[in-house]
């Protein structure tokens, strides 16, 4: 049966002489797997060129639901960006997001609601003018309420971020997985902003790099199965 929808490019590898295998975030069928022949053939029309991480694509497939790779008949850009893939800081936070979300989207079923929010995000980061160096803070803080661990930040005061715990806490936790207080203010501010006031967001790159550090753990704490982020060594090394 031939089905087409839209899906947000996640990972992609070689197959083949001229095939690749791309794992696509699909709105209509979830995380899925695709066969896409000839890719790197010279008369592909470069398809693997669209095969980029966080790439808007619309793919008509031969979907077969007992099939673990499906086969695609079409793939094509259905948004075309018109800075991410031609600005380092914006290109490298794609590839580190889109590492994240491969290894965080499990599920081979529609979740529209997420799908939504992950390319209505990409759509404006891809326009965004100030605030661009925080959008992979602010953006792996809200995927958190579509993966269902969000942090309660409703504390009202000083606190430690418990990540053990999920919550601000009014007493420093007896174990190591917490965030110091300033940081945790810092954290607070950045769970209540929406993403068009990241332009007034601003932080050092030591704060940055703490952050990070510590959704990434606490991300860990959530996917055991995590594993190594290759993607993070050159992300630190793009903001220092």
């Amino acid at each position: 049966m031939l089905a087409t929808t839209d899906g947000i490019v996640l990972h992609f590898i070689k197959y083949g002489e001229s095939s690749v295998i791309a794992t696509i975030f699909t709105r209509e069928y979830g995380k899925q797997s695709f066969m896409v022949n000839a890719a790197r053939s010279r008369t592909s029309k470069n398809k693997s060129g669209i095969l980029q991480p966080l790439f808007l694509v619309n793919i008509v497939a031969y979907e077969k639901q007992s099939r673990e790779i499906q086969r695609a008949k079409e793939i094509r850009i259905s948004r075309t960006y018109q800075n991410i893939p031609f600005e380092v800081v914006k290109s490298t936070q794609a590839i580190f997001i889109a590492e994240i979300l491969y290894k965080t989207i499990n599920e081979q079923e529609s979740y529209p609601e997420i799908y939504d929010f992950i390319q209505n995000s990409l759509l404006y980061f891809d326009l965004m003018e100030k605030g661009v160096s925080n959008f992979h803070l602010w953006f792996l803080l809200r995927l958190t309420k579509y993966l269902g661990f969000l942090p309660d930040t409703s504390f009202v005061g000083e606190g430690w971020f418990d990540l053990q715990k999920g919550v601000v806490v009014a007493f420093e936790p007896q174990q190591s997985m917490f965030m110091h207080k300033h940081a945790t203010q810092v954290f607070m501010d950045l769970a209540v902003l929406k993403i068009n006031e990241l332009s007034d967001f601003s932080i050092s790159r030591k704060m940055r790099d703490y952050l990070l550090e510590h959704l990434i753990k606490y991300y860990r704490l959530h996917f055991e199965n995590l594993g190594e982020i290759k993607s993070l060594k050159v992300l630190r090394e793009l903001f220092n």
